[in-house]
């Protein structure tokens, strides 16, 4: 069977043989394939993905190796998040003390489950975040775990209050999920019409948490055992009332929001 050898490989194959033994080696060496290089950012962006670095670095649980290079694989409706840094100081650059730290419930999305299935008809639910995407969840959802040494947490699709594109939560990239309504919420008046100053109500009190708003956005809806979503009743920009202590509060961009699930809305006007 004939070789063929490209030109250019040839001619510097040809040359070489009158070269003296170090041109030869140099010559060699100019033609050998480089080995791959893997950066800093070809690392993160695969421990970012919930897998083994490309350098074969094992993954870490808790402070333990994954045996055979493993990763964290959420099952049903899970998501692993990586949780958002602590804030440890205003965004002014003040520092805050130990106890004033913000510890925040939102995070990045590293990995999802394959979803539940709905208990009647056994349709698969669609979950509904995808890796990458910045996620906002209830203050006591999700179970901590310590993964790669950074702080992650493992919540259900149902605790997603709201998810978002990019680096920053905004109002105009933030999404909701299921039948959740996101709803700019009223400011509790603190005078009267007469311009009397009112006490501040307790934490407790119903009048210290609005009720009434603004629908800014609205999810897609509960999915039906057929699989179709169920129709929402109100729209973006409808006034409504919801329960007393209803949903969560969610600040964006300096503002107070309210994610409120349907059946929790009792009336619009």
């Amino acid at each position: 069977m004939t070789r063929i050898v490209p030109p250019t490989i040839a001619v510097a194959l040809l040359g070489a043989a009158s070269l003296s033994s170090p041109e030869r080696s140099a010559a060699a060496a100019a033609f050998a394939p480089s080995p791959p290089s893997f950066g800093a950012a070809a690392v993160g962006r695969a421990r970012a993905r919930g897998g083994a670095s490309s350098l074969g670095e094992a993954n870490t649980l808790e402070g333990r190796t994954i045996a055979d290079g493993g990763a964290i694989r959420p099952l049903s409706n899970f998501i692993l998040v990586r949780v958002a840094d602590i804030q440890d100081k205003t965004e002014s650059g003040i520092l805050l003390s130990k106890t004033a730290k913000i510890e925040k419930t939102e995070g990045r999305v590293v990995s999802v489950g394959p979803g539940k299935v709905h208990q009647d008809s056994g349709l698969p639910f669609e979950m509904p975040v995808s890796e990458g995407d910045g996620v906002v969840y209830g203050k006591y959802d999700g179970t901590m775990v310590e993964y790669n040494g950074d702080r992650h947490a493992l919540i259900r699709d149902d605790d997603v209050l709201v998810k978002y594109e990019g680096e920053k939560l905004t109002v105009d990239g933030v999404g909701v999920c299921n039948e959740n309504v996101l709803v700019l919420a009223d400011e509790t008046e603190d005078e009267t019409s007469g311009g009397l100053l009112l006490a501040a109500p307790g934490k407790d009190s119903a009048e210290s948490r609005p009720s009434t708003g603004t629908v800014v956005k609205v999810g897609p809806g509960k999915m039906a055992a057929d699989g179709t979503r169920m129709a929402m009743t109100v729209e973006e920009g409808d006034r409504v009332k919801f329960r007393d202590f209803a949903g969560y509060e969610v600040d964006i961009e300096g503002k107070e929001y309210s994610v409120v699930k349907m059946p929790e809305i009792l009336a619009k006007f």
